[in-house]
């Protein structure tokens, strides 16, 4: 039984090794991180104006079709 003991103790220890694991390397993560912090803030910026444009389309259409109506 001590042995067995000992034996599997060696081999957990055997298996663990000193080295780092290796990074691994994933081009879509490298790709989809901004170069620069506020290239973030450019983007987050670019997606606030593009949804502004589209509630400004809406609240336009929106009031020609109640002008419509009220003719």
């Amino acid at each position: 039984m001590r042995t067995a003991t000992a034996l599997l103790c060696l081999l957990a220890l055997g298996a663990c090794s000193n080295k780092p694991p290796a990074p691994q390397s994933d081009p879509k993560s490298a790709a989809a991180q901004p170069s620069a912090p506020w290239d973030a803030m450019k983007q987050d910026e670019q997606r606030a104006k593009d949804v502004q444009k589209i509630v400004n389309q809406h609240a336009a259409d929106q009031d020609k079709q109640i002008e419509q109506q009220t003719q």
